[in-house]
């Protein structure tokens, strides 16, 4: 015979699992409790607040209100059911339960606090502001969060740091003002601040959702996508139905360029909450990556269905480069982009999608002023600094000498595996992907960030202020060889081919070469590169998705374009042979000679899938998605004469490099191949 265990043992048991985080097994304990004694109130109303947490809801709501009837004089299941239906939405009928709950016990503040954000919800601020107050005389802190909160939300940020320091010094468990605080420092760019808070929020409260899926978000924000993950698989676990959890699991997949797995995560969260704008417009995008235009396209559409106000799914249509907006959608997004009430980002998006739809149309002129004026309102949200990325660029070239890299040659990791792809963007490095990624030997992995993590590495833990570059004179061959190993170590979750080599493809990287020889002197490095005005153009013509601040404006164009021409002549200087320089405009007119050229500078023996790149399934997350689904082409060679009367100012910044690149404006042009079938709704692209 087995011992009898007390219901208060078996109920303190479900409370430890619910402090501990483990809602699955704190339900299963329960439901086993019931079993044991069918009656026990305690028990079922403690089961209802477990299923209040997994938001079961229809499930928490029939158990709370049987408790209820049970037990009317009951208080905490009155105020949970209260509490559910406010976050269901339904406000008019919380109100009744929580009146109810702060009549049964006056002394339950969350009863109160609550109370009142039903009453605000529903009109009636006196009454609101009344139930506030009661709750704030039971809780001093709560009252303090509030007035933090307010402080937070209108942007005094320095009044809430203040408050929340100040409550986390009377409590250094509120786990509430640790998340809220970290959100503060991590939009300060505190991120090892905000890391350290939120992991001490979720140290003191393994279920509390909101520091989990903050965390996560700061990792992603970081391309730290294996700890990301684990954040949003841990609410997974805790709240198997909770859509927040999936989106943001599957915004990292797509991040992280798991494309299948991505396309999963964002449907299951679709199938939660069918109308989340967020996991539409992200379906469309890895859906994009994927070659399904269709579904990209519809996946958009819902989106605008949804969120009509928003521009961002206009611009990610425009961004298809094949799609072509009717007349009745290019005047919606000309009235939206006027209307006073439209947000500011969503006022660039339509303007910039404006700018392609007026240019499909062949009004050049009309096309430049929409893409002007939203070059003009994205320049005003960002930070560049084109004196600091000179200054960087001087101490690169002072640290990186031909005798510096003769010193250290031969330091790295030897491993042969990975080939560079750099360049200004929309220079031609996705079509290089594309055909190098369409041979049996290589993988495309597409923009990884790891080199200038790698720099960034050697700025930690410096109290003497000497950061990167002047910091790789210290290093020693097998500090040299450790950064190679290191950069290796995180592009390996990229690989998933077991192809030997592989593709990153990042534009920016063309500043590091230095480092990239060093550390991995067998990697093959690539420069991508185009005609300074049309590659100039196209970037301005380009709503980024993230960085690139520099592309909003001619003058900083231009500048750096010439910074990257500066970057590029030194590094064939000291690295005489390490790079190899392929020409947009002569890949388009002398494509077998170049692509055999390519492949004989990685070492790759001949393969005539190459030539067919367009044929590749593999996922393309870049802009120049659709372009380079279609057999080669020439149409984007020399666009910038379109809009050559515009172009005084970037003409003037580039002429320094301009001569030459003459013989690509004087070419004859070559007849363009057969692109794809047109299809409903497309305009063929191109640029």
């Amino acid at each position: 015979m087995q011992p009898t265990v007390a219901p208060k043992a078996l109920f303190n048991e479900a409370i430890g699992l619910i402090s501990a985080g483990q809602l699955g097994a704190a339900e299963a304990s329960c439901r086993a409790a019931l079993d044991r004694y069918p009656g026990d109130i305690n028990m079922q109303a403690l089961l209802g607040a477990v299923l209040v947490k997994l938001e079961r809801h229809a499930e928490a709501e029939a158990t709370l209100r049987a408790v209820i009837a049970a037990a009317p004089t009951f208080a905490k299941p009155v105020e949970d059911l209260g509490y559910l239906l406010l976050q269901a939405g339904r406000a008019a009928d919380a109100l009744p339960f929580l009146e109810r709950a702060t009549r049964l016990d006056p002394s339950l503040e969350r009863a109160w606090f609550e109370l009142g954000k039903a009453l605000a919800r529903l009109g009636r601020g006196k009454e609101a502001d009344a139930a506030f107050e009661k709750s704030f005389e039971l809780s001093p802190e709560r009252r303090q969060m509030a007035l933090a909160a307010e402080h937070q939300k209108e942007g005094r940020l320095e009044e809430a740091e203040r408050l929340y320091r100040r409550i986390l010094r009377q409590n250094p468990k509120n786990v509430d003002a640790l998340r809220l605080l970290a959100l503060i420092a991590s939009g300060a760019g505190r991120d090892d601040d905000a890391e350290a808070m939120l992991r001490k929020a979720v140290e003191l409260a393994p279920d509390f959702l909101l520091a989990l899926l903050d965390l996560g978000r700061l990792y992603r924000d970081q391309d730290r996508f294996a700890e990301a993950l684990a954040c949003f698989d841990r609410v997974i676990e805790l709240e198997p139905g909770q859509p927040q959890a999936h989106y943001q699991r599957a915004a990292t997949l797509a991040r992280a360029s798991f494309t299948p797995e991505a396309i999963a995560s964002y449907r299951r969260c679709l199938a939660l909450r069918p109308e989340h704008p967020g996991a539409l417009l992200g379906l469309g995008h890895v859906l994009k990556a994927v070659g399904d235009y269709e579904g990209a396209v519809a996946a958009y559409a819902a989106c605008i269905r949804v969120a009509p106000a928003s521009g961002e799914s206009y611009w990610s249509l425009a961004n298809l480069k094949t799609f072509h907006f009717d007349d009745t959608t290019v005047a919606e997004m000309e009235r939206r982009a006027a209307a006073p009430d439209t947000r500011p980002a969503s006022r660039v998006n339509f303007l910039f999608a404006l700018g392609k739809a007026w240019e499909d149309r062949g009004d050049f002129d009309r096309a430049w002023e929409r893409y002007r004026a939203g070059n003009e309102a994205q320049r005003a949200a960002v930070a560049y600094d084109p004196v600091q990325t000179e200054a960087m660029n001087d101490r690169l070239l002072a640290t990186y000498t031909a005798e510096f890299l003769a010193s250290h040659a031969g330091s790295g990791n030897p491993d042969p595996a990975p080939i560079f792809i750099l360049g200004l963007p929309r220079s031609g490095s996705t079509l290089l992907e594309q055909i190098l990624a369409s041979h049996s030997q290589v993988e495309g992995t597409s923009e990884l960030p790891y080199v200038g993590r790698v720099a960034t590495s050697l700025n930690r833990n410096r109290a003497d202020g000497v950061n990167y570059p002047e910091a790789m004179r210290e290093l020693r061959p097998e500090n040299i060889r450790a950064l190679g190993d290191d950069y290796l170590a995180q592009a390996r979750m990229h690989r998933r081919t077991g192809a030997p080599r592989f593709i990153d493809k990042m534009p920016n990287n063309f500043p590091n070469v230095g480092l990239i020889a060093l550390m991995l002197p067998n990697a093959k490095i690539i420069d991508a590169r185009r005609h300074p005005l049309d590659a100039c153009l196209s970037c301005w013509r380009q709503l980024f998705a993230k960085g690139q601040n520099f592309t909003y404006d001619f003058t900083e164009i231009g500048e750096y374009y010439l910074q990257y021409q500066r970057m590029m002549d030194h590094w064939a200087a000291v690295l005489p042979g390490r790079v190899l320089t392929v020409q947009y405009e002569e890949v388009v007119s002398e494509f077998e000679p170049q692509v055999r050229r390519l492949l004989e500078f990685c070492g790759l023996p001949w393969e005539d899938a190459c030539l067919r790149f367009y044929e590749s399934e593999r996922p393309v997350r870049t802009p120049s998605a659709e372009q380079v689904r279609q057999p080669i082409y020439d149409r984007s060679v020399g666009h910038w004469k379109h809009f050559e009367r515009h172009l005084g100012e970037l003409i003037d910044v580039i002429a320094p490099v301009r001569d030459r690149y003459r013989r690509y404006e004087a070419a004859g042009r070559v007849p363009a191949a057969a692109g794809l079938p047109a299809r409903p709704g497309m305009a063929p692209g191109g640029t």
